[in-house]
């Protein structure tokens, strides 16, 4: 058994129910877990880190991301969002754009995801996608722990007029997706000492049937995984399950037996008090009290003008609120950021989604909706998934308080290594076997490919400066 010891300024451990900041204090570390958290430590180690100076917290867990298309939103889809659909880009530009990704974009996406990953602090990622296997290829060789889900779905959603939207359905009702997804988690779970792991996804909530849904929720029982749903993410969906069931979509996820403790349910920004809804429902009311947990993306909402109403009111009513990125930048480090400050912009108040809260969402939440006690802290018998930072940067200095230095100004830069399973997966910011230049390449070829073929998707035959026009226009002459 090899034992590491690392001595830091500042350690972020766990201790009698929440974080604490311990001064000059000592991690160690044994074989994947840690073994001793502390003022020091006398017994014999194998190895010494010296992180003088240095903060070490445990790592973020990133509870909802799209790692084979999320890279190719950006000089897409910022500063767009159609008035029709109440700005959101679901209808229009992800239909457009996920109908022009082709398959070497969505590979070069997920290998450029994991480093983009672990150099700004996440450890655990959930994956939702149909390319299962090379996230899984990746996970193994760069160390990430991974959640992994293939989605699948009743139907799906178009425009055929960019005014409404409309459904096309599949004849089996999703059940081949469906065996799929199950039979993916069969083959990959516990992969890598049980580094990687799989769980269920149904996709959207107005693309499946109740059918699968309560299919999706027996299995995800049965088997024992977590259960993943994007709801209540767009005006036009709520329009549309109230349509269908004369109640808002988290009632109705209610009424058929779908929430519990094991759902992670995606974004949930409009529920039926938002003003966006203005539909009287006390849905964030059965959100606490089912335990049904939240992955709150904020940015994906906040750079189109939606905000959740708000994550401090989520809290407060107890809901398990999660932090995720979903799209780019796959920064946990901007997710809290974001997070935070939206949610004081939405309720005028200052003292609320402070540091410490979203800090506790992206780690001891996001522990809490897997199911996993031995992630997102630093205490004995946790599993050592730790971050490293520097403490005497530019965006660190001056520091007294290591988790407002973190979460409102950090840069990717701050954040030295990264420790998963017990082992260095990143260290002075770089992850061995991927070279960031090469990477940003083969997404650069992806996304011109993809910017050329969205005129033969879209609806009204746009090509991407109609779709997107740049900000400002050419140069001529």
């Amino acid at each position: 058994m090899a034992r590491t010891l690392i001595r830091a300024s500042h350690v972020i451990a766990h201790q009698n129910g929440g974080h604490r900041h311990l001064k000059d204090g000592v991690v160690v570390i044994e074989d994947d877990k840690i073994l001793h958290v502390g003022a020091g430590y006398d017994g014999p180690v194998d190895e010494t880190i010296d992180a003088k100076g240095k903060v070490v917290t445990p790592g973020f867990i990133n509870t909802h991301a799209h790692l084979s298309e999320s890279p190719l939103d950006k000089s897409f889809v910022e500063d767009r969002g159609p008035r029709q659909f109440y700005l959101s880009g679901l209808f229009e530009f992800l239909t457009a754009r996920d109908g022009a990704i082709t398959e070497e974009a969505r590979r070069a996406c997920i290998a450029y995801s994991m480093p983009e990953l672990l150099r700004t602090g996440t450890t655990t990622i959930m994956e939702i996608g149909g390319h299962g296997d090379v996230v899984a290829e990746h996970a193994a060789r760069c160390g990430i722990r991974a959640y992994i889900g293939q989605g699948y779905r009743s139907g799906r959603w178009l425009t055929a007029n960019g005014r409404t939207v409309d459904y096309e359905w599949l004849p089996d009702d999703g059940e081949a997706g469906f065996r799929n997804a199950v039979s993916f988690i069969e083959r990959i779970e516990g992969r890598e000492g049980g580094r990687i792991k799989g769980f269920l996804t149904p996709m959207q909530i107005d693309t499946c049937s109740e059918a699968l849904l309560r299919r999706s929720a027996d299995a995800a029982r049965e088997m024992k995984v977590p259960l993943a749903l994007h709801v209540s993410q767009s005006v036009p969906e709520f329009h549309e399950m109230t349509r269908r069931h004369g109640c808002t979509p988290i009632e109705w996820l209610e009424k058929i037996g779908f929430l519990s403790e094991r759902c992670i349910l995606g974004h949930c920004i409009i529920p039926g008090e938002s003003s966006w809804a203005n539909y009287q429902a006390d849905d964030i009311g059965i959100l606490a009290d089912t335990g049904a947990n939240v992955a709150h993306a904020v940015w994906v909402f906040a750079r189109r003008g939606i905000a959740m109403e708000s994550f401090a009111r989520y809290q407060a009513r107890g809901v398990n609120m999660t932090i995720a990125t979903d799209t780019c930048p796959q920064s946990m480090i901007e997710a809290m950021r974001w997070t935070s400050v939206v949610s004081k912009i939405v309720d005028r108040r200052t003292q609320v989604a402070t540091a410490a809260d979203v800090f506790n969402a992206a780690t001891l939440n996001g522990a809490r909706a897997l199911g996993r006690d031995d992630l997102g802290r630093i205490a004995p018998g946790a599993k050592a998934d730790l971050l490293i930072w520097g403490g005497e940067s530019l965006f660190m200095t001056p520091l007294r308080d290591p988790i407002r230095n973190i979460v409102f100004s950090a840069a990717a830069e701050d954040l030295e290594s990264s420790i998963i399973d017990g082992r260095v997966v990143m260290r002075n910011g770089v992850v061995p076997g991927y070279d960031p230049v090469a990477l940003g390449r083969e997404v650069q070829k992806g996304a011109e490919a993809m910017w050329a073929g969205m005129k033969s998707r879209d609806w009204a035959g746009r090509d991407i400066e109609q779709l997107s026009p740049s900000s400002f226009p050419a140069f001529q002459g």
